[in-house]
Protein backbone atom coordinates (compact mmCIF):
# COMPACT_ATOMS: atom_id res chain seq x y z
CA UNK A 1 0.00 0.00 0.00
CA UNK A 2 2.81 2.27 0.66
CA UNK A 3 4.32 1.55 -2.81
CA UNK A 4 1.03 3.23 -4.21
CA UNK A 5 1.45 6.52 -1.48
CA UNK A 6 4.83 6.87 -2.89
CA UNK A 7 3.85 6.47 -6.50
CA UNK A 8 1.17 9.05 -6.05
CA UNK A 9 3.65 11.18 -4.63
CA UNK A 10 6.03 10.61 -7.60
CA UNK A 11 3.82 11.81 -10.06
CA UNK A 12 3.17 15.08 -8.04
CA UNK A 13 6.98 15.29 -7.83
CA UNK A 14 7.43 14.64 -11.79
CA UNK A 15 4.38 17.20 -12.54
CA UNK A 16 6.50 19.40 -11.11
CA UNK A 17 9.68 19.26 -12.58
CA UNK A 18 8.08 18.74 -15.91
CA UNK A 19 6.44 22.58 -15.47
CA UNK A 20 10.30 23.43 -14.49
CA UNK A 21 11.68 22.12 -17.45
CA UNK A 22 8.44 23.18 -19.81
CA UNK A 23 8.43 26.38 -18.49
CA UNK A 24 11.14 28.58 -21.01
CA UNK A 25 9.66 27.10 -23.76
CA UNK A 26 6.04 27.72 -22.89
CA UNK A 27 4.10 30.81 -24.71
CA UNK A 28 3.16 34.24 -23.21
CA UNK A 29 -0.67 32.63 -23.26
CA UNK A 30 -1.18 29.10 -22.26
CA UNK A 31 -4.22 27.18 -23.69
CA UNK A 32 -5.65 25.51 -21.06
CA UNK A 33 -9.23 23.97 -21.56
CA UNK A 34 -10.95 22.56 -24.79
CA UNK A 35 -14.52 22.09 -25.33
CA UNK A 36 -16.45 18.82 -26.77
CA UNK A 37 -15.33 19.89 -30.09
CA UNK A 38 -11.35 19.41 -29.07
CA UNK A 39 -10.96 23.65 -29.72
CA UNK A 40 -9.22 25.32 -27.23
CA UNK A 41 -11.40 27.94 -25.21
CA UNK A 42 -9.88 29.16 -22.48
CA UNK A 43 -6.44 30.45 -21.49
CA UNK A 44 -4.20 31.48 -18.66
CA UNK A 45 -1.12 33.03 -18.00
CA UNK A 46 2.14 31.51 -18.28
CA UNK A 47 2.93 31.29 -14.47
CA UNK A 48 -0.61 29.96 -13.85
CA UNK A 49 -0.94 28.24 -17.16
CA UNK A 50 2.77 25.65 -16.29
CA UNK A 51 1.70 25.45 -12.80
CA UNK A 52 -1.40 24.94 -12.25
CA UNK A 53 -2.45 21.51 -12.79
CA UNK A 54 1.00 20.29 -10.39
CA UNK A 55 -0.76 22.45 -7.88
CA UNK A 56 -4.17 21.05 -8.68
CA UNK A 57 -2.33 17.41 -8.10
CA UNK A 58 -0.71 18.35 -4.61
CA UNK A 59 -4.17 19.87 -3.37
CA UNK A 60 -6.05 16.88 -4.95
CA UNK A 61 -3.81 14.10 -3.57
CA UNK A 62 -3.66 16.18 0.06
CA UNK A 63 -8.11 16.08 0.27
CA UNK A 64 -8.14 12.66 -0.74
CA UNK A 65 -5.59 11.56 2.06
CA UNK A 66 -6.79 13.74 4.27
CA UNK A 67 -10.55 13.00 4.00
CA UNK A 68 -10.61 9.44 5.62
CA UNK A 69 -9.42 11.07 8.59
CA UNK A 70 -12.16 13.27 9.52
CA UNK A 71 -14.90 10.52 8.64
CA UNK A 72 -16.75 8.96 11.17
CA UNK A 73 -16.96 5.99 9.54
CA UNK A 74 -13.10 5.73 9.20
CA UNK A 75 -12.56 2.20 10.72
CA UNK A 76 -14.15 0.92 6.77
CA UNK A 77 -11.29 2.28 5.22
CA UNK A 78 -9.27 -0.46 5.95
CA UNK A 79 -11.12 -3.33 4.18
CA UNK A 80 -10.50 -1.06 1.19
CA UNK A 81 -6.98 0.52 1.48
CA UNK A 82 -5.46 -0.98 -1.09
CA UNK A 83 -8.14 -0.12 -3.61
CA UNK A 84 -8.30 3.64 -2.03
CA UNK A 85 -4.34 4.20 -2.64
CA UNK A 86 -4.75 3.08 -6.58
CA UNK A 87 -7.51 5.35 -6.65
CA UNK A 88 -5.38 8.61 -5.59
CA UNK A 89 -1.88 7.31 -7.96
CA UNK A 90 -4.22 6.44 -10.53
CA UNK A 91 -6.20 10.23 -10.18
CA UNK A 92 -2.46 11.11 -10.00
CA UNK A 93 -1.43 9.60 -12.87
CA UNK A 94 -4.71 11.06 -15.03
CA UNK A 95 -3.63 14.30 -14.15
CA UNK A 96 -0.32 14.05 -15.09
CA UNK A 97 -1.18 12.50 -18.37
CA UNK A 98 -3.58 15.38 -19.45
CA UNK A 99 -0.86 17.73 -18.02
CA UNK A 100 1.58 16.44 -20.79
CA UNK A 101 -1.22 16.28 -23.44
CA UNK A 102 -1.26 19.83 -22.53
CA UNK A 103 2.19 21.11 -22.52
CA UNK A 104 2.90 18.95 -26.09
CA UNK A 105 -0.28 21.20 -27.39
CA UNK A 106 1.20 24.68 -26.47
CA UNK A 107 4.51 23.20 -27.98
CA UNK A 108 3.06 23.41 -31.13
CA UNK A 109 2.14 19.76 -31.56
CA UNK A 110 -1.11 18.93 -33.95
CA UNK A 111 -3.08 16.14 -32.82
CA UNK A 112 -7.09 15.72 -31.46
CA UNK A 113 -6.93 16.30 -28.07
CA UNK A 114 -10.41 14.80 -27.11
CA UNK A 115 -9.59 11.93 -29.16
CA UNK A 116 -6.46 11.27 -26.87
CA UNK A 117 -8.07 12.15 -23.70
CA UNK A 118 -10.21 8.65 -24.28
CA UNK A 119 -7.77 6.71 -22.92
CA UNK A 120 -6.98 8.49 -20.07
CA UNK A 121 -10.75 8.34 -18.54
CA UNK A 122 -10.96 5.15 -19.91
CA UNK A 123 -8.23 3.76 -16.95
CA UNK A 124 -9.76 6.11 -14.44
CA UNK A 125 -13.49 4.85 -15.06
CA UNK A 126 -12.40 1.02 -14.74
CA UNK A 127 -10.82 1.89 -11.78
CA UNK A 128 -13.15 3.74 -10.44
CA UNK A 129 -15.11 0.99 -11.14
CA UNK A 130 -13.08 -1.22 -9.26
CA UNK A 131 -13.32 0.87 -6.31
CA UNK A 132 -16.73 1.32 -6.30
CA UNK A 133 -16.78 -2.81 -5.78
CA UNK A 134 -14.65 -2.84 -3.09
CA UNK A 135 -15.49 0.15 -1.26
CA UNK A 136 -17.48 0.08 1.94
CA UNK A 137 -19.71 2.54 3.87
CA UNK A 138 -18.26 5.51 4.29
CA UNK A 139 -19.04 9.23 4.01
CA UNK A 140 -16.79 10.64 1.29
CA UNK A 141 -16.39 8.04 -1.54
CA UNK A 142 -18.87 6.25 -3.62
CA UNK A 143 -22.49 6.60 -4.63
CA UNK A 144 -23.44 8.38 -1.01
CA UNK A 145 -27.53 8.86 -0.84
CA UNK A 146 -29.56 8.80 2.22
CA UNK A 147 -30.32 5.14 1.19
CA UNK A 148 -26.82 3.68 0.99
CA UNK A 149 -25.82 5.50 4.07
CA UNK A 150 -28.59 4.31 5.66
CA UNK A 151 -28.34 0.44 4.92
CA UNK A 152 -25.07 -1.58 4.19
CA UNK A 153 -27.22 -4.06 2.35
CA UNK A 154 -28.15 -1.35 0.21
CA UNK A 155 -24.46 0.56 -0.12
CA UNK A 156 -23.72 -2.98 -1.50
CA UNK A 157 -25.72 -3.90 -4.09
CA UNK A 158 -26.02 -0.24 -5.08
CA UNK A 159 -22.00 -0.48 -5.42
CA UNK A 160 -21.94 -3.66 -7.65
CA UNK A 161 -24.00 -1.78 -9.96
CA UNK A 162 -22.49 1.20 -10.43
CA UNK A 163 -19.34 -0.47 -10.38
CA UNK A 164 -20.39 -2.47 -13.30
CA UNK A 165 -21.39 0.24 -15.55
CA UNK A 166 -18.46 2.68 -14.56
CA UNK A 167 -16.35 -0.60 -15.79
CA UNK A 168 -19.21 -0.62 -19.20
CA UNK A 169 -17.76 3.49 -19.72
CA UNK A 170 -14.13 2.96 -19.07
CA UNK A 171 -14.12 0.32 -22.41
CA UNK A 172 -16.36 2.50 -24.00
CA UNK A 173 -13.53 5.42 -23.56
CA UNK A 174 -10.90 3.49 -24.68
CA UNK A 175 -12.92 3.06 -27.86
CA UNK A 176 -12.94 6.43 -28.61
CA UNK A 177 -9.07 6.14 -29.21
CA UNK A 178 -10.64 4.90 -32.68
CA UNK A 179 -13.57 6.26 -32.52
CA UNK A 180 -13.72 9.87 -31.14
CA UNK A 181 -17.54 9.86 -30.73
CA UNK A 182 -17.22 6.55 -28.69
CA UNK A 183 -16.11 9.48 -25.69
CA UNK A 184 -19.00 10.94 -25.48
CA UNK A 185 -20.68 7.92 -25.48
CA UNK A 186 -18.38 7.13 -22.40
CA UNK A 187 -19.56 10.35 -20.73
CA UNK A 188 -23.62 9.26 -20.90
CA UNK A 189 -22.68 6.07 -19.87
CA UNK A 190 -21.20 7.75 -15.99
CA UNK A 191 -23.97 10.23 -15.97
CA UNK A 192 -26.58 7.44 -16.53
CA UNK A 193 -24.66 5.60 -14.28
CA UNK A 194 -25.07 8.27 -11.49
CA UNK A 195 -28.67 8.63 -12.27
CA UNK A 196 -29.59 4.70 -11.97
CA UNK A 197 -27.38 4.32 -8.83
CA UNK A 198 -29.12 7.24 -7.07
CA UNK A 199 -32.83 5.74 -7.99
CA UNK A 200 -31.97 2.20 -7.59
CA UNK A 201 -30.48 2.78 -4.09
CA UNK A 202 -34.00 4.40 -2.90
CA UNK A 203 -35.84 1.55 -4.46
CA UNK A 204 -33.58 -0.99 -2.37
CA UNK A 205 -33.58 0.65 0.14
CA UNK A 206 -37.78 1.10 0.08
CA UNK A 207 -37.33 -2.88 -0.64
CA UNK A 208 -35.87 -3.69 2.41
CA UNK A 209 -38.05 -1.75 4.72
CA UNK A 210 -41.03 -3.41 3.25
CA UNK A 211 -39.16 -6.22 3.51
CA UNK A 212 -38.61 -5.54 7.52
CA UNK A 213 -42.23 -4.38 8.08
CA UNK A 214 -43.80 -7.55 6.53
CA UNK A 215 -41.38 -10.12 9.31
CA UNK A 216 -42.57 -7.80 12.00
CA UNK A 217 -46.12 -8.56 11.43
Amino acid sequence: MRKLQMLAAALVALSFITAFLAYPAMPARVASHWNLGGEVDGYMGKDMGVYFVPLLTAAVLALIYGLPLLDPKRENYKSFQKEYNGMAAIIAGFMYYVYLLTLAFNLGYSFNFMQLLAPGFGALFLYMGIVLAKAKQNWFVGIRTPWTLSSERVWDRTHLLGSKMFMAAGIVAFLGVAIPQMFMASVAVVIAAAVASVAYSYFEYRKEMKGKKGRKK
